[in-house]
């Protein structure tokens, strides 16, 4: 039997997808004006009566595998790929890596995937590849950690990069009593998201309400723990007058608290940032940490799947404005720059973190 017609667009389409592919393996980036390059933004018109489709076939691409809050995420994509009938996928890196991400692109539009979840590692070295998906006929849902704006469809934000920021130096402050050193341990030198955070922070520490809190040094532990663990150890022995390290990151705030919860800094020096209740129930009980913040990263991916699935029906098509709903999670609108907001962060502390369980 000879292909239909749209059987052969979407197999040049993906030999096209392929042959690009193979040259963005370095991870460089393509300008702008590449001949080739999805030029982004919604091109067509959305049909919010239109049927969810079954079958749907969507793969999640974390940040890298075993990472306890990637888990999570995934947890809950696959809860709402599954609850809309539709075909998941979990693949990816045991490293964060700026381009770790790259080749699993490539081979998922092989598979001829029809929705892409992605939480960047960088968000220019991916963004080749997923312009040849979306080439493809595949849709792009980032969630977590942006990839550049003209390489997905819609972006799940689990909350606002200002309300993050804000909420970081809220409870630095807090513990610092409202002067004093603070530092921060990051994930990667090229997060997107927490990068954007951290811009937050900064700017948030100018204001005059802040200005006793100084900001002494950022330092990366590219979410490894080992490394975390280490570049925790190096800020207290450079910095003796440290009041508090913000980590906002999940590997990195578990592995602050381990080094400092059993060193003589544990009472002199706070740990915050953002984690999840189970990894640090025990350092709140011990009296480590006394307050951290997050949002249920299972509903990230839940939220993102609901994304995918309505983009693959034709419901959405990532313009601001859009609404669709995201089953237990209710209604969404889309906002600027095709993104959408799950909602405020949470702080945990020793009365309530008995509550949650992720």
């Amino acid at each position: 039997m000879s292909p239909t017609p749209t059987a052969r667009v979407r197999t040049a389409a993906l030999v096209a997808a392929l042959l690009v592919g193979l040259t963005a393996c370095g991870g460089t980036t393509k300008g702008d004006g590449d001949p080739g390059a999805a030029s982004g933004g919604p091109t067509a018109s959305a049909d919010p009566d239109a049927p969810l489709r079954e079958g749907v076939k969507m793969a999640f691409l974390p940040k890298q595998l075993n990472n306890p809050y990637s888990d999570i995420e995934g947890e809950g994509g696959k809860e709402g790929v599954e609850e809309l009938k539709g075909e998941f996928k979990l693949v990816g890196p045991n490293d964060a890596s700026a381009s770790s991400q790259v080749s699993y692109i490539n081979t998922l539009i092989q598979q001829q995937q029809d929705v892409i979840g992605i939480a960047a590692n960088d968000q220019n070295a991916v963004c080749p590849s997923l312009k040849q998906a979306r080439e493809a006929g595949i849709k792009v849902v980032s969630f977590d950690s942006d990839a550049a704006k003209d390489c997905r469809d819609v972006f799940v934000n689990q909350a606002t990069a200002q309300g993050i920021g804000e909420k970081l130096v809220e409870m630095a402050s807090q513990l610092a009593g409202g002067s004093g050193e603070i530092a921060v341990l990051s994930a990667t030198p090229n997060a997107t998201n927490q990068n954007a955070w951290i811009a937050v922070v900064e700017t948030e520490l100018a204001k005059p309400q802040n200005s006793g809190l100084k900001l002494v040094k950022t330092v990366y532990g590219n979410d490894d723990d080992q490394k975390s663990f280490q570049e925790a150890q190096g800020l207290l022995q450079a910095h003796p007058d440290l009041e508090v390290i913000v980590a906002p990151t999940t590997v990195g705030i578990a592995a602050a608290a381990r080094y400092v919860g059993s060193s003589s800094y544990k009472g002199k020096v706070a740990v915050t940032g953002l984690g999840t209740p189970n990894q640090m129930r025990e350092h709140v009980k011990n009296g480590t940490v006394e307050r951290f913040a997050l949002w249920d990263p299972a509903d990230i991916g839940y939220l993102a799947a609901h994304a995918g699935v309505a983009l693959a029906s034709g419901r959405i098509t990532g313009a601001q404005g859009e609404e669709f709903t995201a089953g237990r999670l209710g209604d969404y609108t889309i906002g600027a720059d095709g993104e959408v907001v799950l909602g405020p962060p949470t702080v945990f502390d020793a009365a309530n973190i008995d509550q949650f369980d992720f």
